[in-house]
């Protein structure tokens, strides 16, 4: 009897010794499986989700271009029928990690202190009173990323701007702006849209894909000249983009004295300067009014 009783005694202590063995294993199995899900977490899902959010980015830009682009076709066709453009606001979550979304906004922008003056005021078309003001209105996508820099797009003044938190924004699609260099003036012509935007179809916000309407509504072409003492005077958010674009397309006349183009001062209140320097200007302003309208519904 002692030796059966000793006998199921260490049966059952290996039995017991086995079965925490077991434990162990399965408690070491956990642990490897949450450290290699943790390193997955920390290192490499952010990473994918900045790369994921760029590529993000680059299609909205694309979508942007795209915009731009069909409100150029319009202008220039003079259609009156609207075309829908589609804008993707934001990308989703990584299934099964801990990730968050990245959304957008979407709306028209008319701001008061972004405008185009004219000294002296333009000659008007028939029909049209004199203008020595044009506003500068907008249409603006705004990023909210979770991993990637947040970026604004902005289609102002025919221009694609592209605006980063920190930095300098920059214009990466030029204006629709031409010049000739003629005997005794600077030739300029500017196609100048002019964005409306439908009441309450003005903003919209989110993850998903939402349109964008365009419909050309009218055109008005003023012609000027500009002697020396007067001015075109750009006002804008965004200055040092217009500066620098500005110097691109016409920068050859102000470094041979035709023309003088300043930044003065800083945004909100700074502007650009445009005058004529040892020739006059010549100006042919063609403004062109576009009905926008963002989200579902239809153009009226």
């Amino acid at each position: 009897m002692e030796k059966d009783g000793e006998w199921m005694m260490h049966r059952k202590c290996r039995m017991h010794n086995q079965a925490v063995a077991g434990v162990i294993e399965a408690l070491l199995m956990v642990a490897l499986v949450s450290i290699v899900i943790s390193m997955i977490q920390l290192i490499y899902i952010p990473q994918v989700m900045e790369q994921r959010e760029a590529e993000h980015m680059d299609q909205v830009f694309n979508q942007i271009s795209s915009l731009k682009s069909m409100m150029d076709v319009q202008a220039i066709t003079q259609s009156s029928s609207p075309i829908s453009s589609m804008i993707t606001l934001g990308s989703k979550e990584l299934p099964y990690f801990i990730t968050a979304r990245a959304t957008g906004e979407l709306s028209t922008k008319e701001d008061p202190g972004s405008m185009i003056t004219f000294n002296p005021p333009l000659n008007p078309p028939p029909g049209f009173s004199p203008t020595g003001t044009i506003p500068l209105t907008s249409v603006q996508y705004f990023a909210d990323n979770s991993y990637f820099v947040d970026q604004t797009y902005i289609i102002e003044g025919g221009g694609i701007i592209v605006k980063q938190v920190e930095g300098t924004p920059v214009i990466r699609a030029d204006p629709s702006i031409s010049s000739v260099n003629n005997t005794y003036s600077i030739s300029i012509h500017i196609d100048l849209p002019i964005i409306t935007a439908s009441p309450g179809k003005n903003l919209t916000y989110g993850d998903g894909k939402c349109f964008i309407r365009t419909n050309y509504s009218n055109n008005r072409t003023y012609t000027d000249s500009i002697p020396n003492g007067g001015s075109i005077k750009i006002y804008s958010q965004y200055l040092s983009a217009w500066n620098e674009t500005l110097h691109n397309m016409l920068g050859i006349y102000d470094t041979n004295g035709c023309l003088q183009i300043n930044m003065v001062g800083t945004s909100p209140t700074g502007y650009i300067e445009i005058k004529p320097g040892s020739k006059d200007i010549s100006l042919q302003l063609n403004v062109i009014d576009m009905q926008v309208q963002i989200g579902p519904g239809w153009l009226k």
